[in-house]
């Protein structure tokens, strides 16, 4: 008889933990158990106790067969309702933000409406290492800058570069510009 391979709970820790968009300290925080022991369990390091895979899945807010189940696969499908986007006031005159993306995705992605009043901008100091941004102009003009590059653009152009520099958006044109933007930041941000 074949032995029974035992469950890849850290694999499945790991998998949910990113799905979701958690680091491992707010794991921790959320779980009661510690970073340096989840790092372990991650990495098969250790074998966890019940009562600690019960706390894990109290953390991750999932049933506790979803870290025993060997390789389930999860799909997300998370909704935002617009009474639960977030309208962000910057000292940047001019310029009106709304948060699209859910904050269980900060650390992976952010989306966001920015409008532009006439002469409005976005300046915007690095991001962190390999962090992208993707810009589609939905209406009005603008002219988007990052290090050395320059580029005018109309509704309907999009636009995709490293922020890991210095950037901004400029509304360049007569009437108000909006744009959708998408921050995309790397690996190496995430625990």
């Amino acid at each position: 008889m074949k032995p029974i391979e035992p469950p890849q709970i850290g694999g499945n820790m790991q998998r949910i933990r990113k799905e979701q968009g958690l680091t491992l300290d707010v794991l921790s925080e959320k779980s009661g158990v510690s970073k340096a022991m989840l790092s372990q369990i991650e990495s098969d390091k250790v074998n966890p106790t019940v009562a600690t895979v019960w706390k894990i899945a109290q953390g991750l807010k999932v049933e506790i067969n979803e870290l025993l189940a060997g390789g389930a696969q999860r799909r997300r499908f998370s909704v935002a309702r617009h009474d639960e986007i977030t309208t962000i006031e910057t000292d940047e005159e001019g310029l009106h933000m709304k948060v699209l993306s859910p904050i269980s995705m900060v650390e992976d992605l952010e989306m966001y409406l920015l409008t532009f009043e006439v002469g409005g901008s976005l300046r915007s100091a690095p991001h962190f290492p390999r962090t992208e941004e993707y810009l589609t102009v939905f209406t009005g003009s603008v002219r988007v800058t990052a290090g050395d590059n320059v580029s005018e653009l109309s509704a309907g152009d999009f636009v995709s570069y490293h922020c890991d520099i210095e950037h901004a958006i400029e509304n360049t044109g007569a009437g108000v510009a909006q744009v959708h933007l998408v921050v995309r930041f790397s690996g190496s941000r995430r625990s």
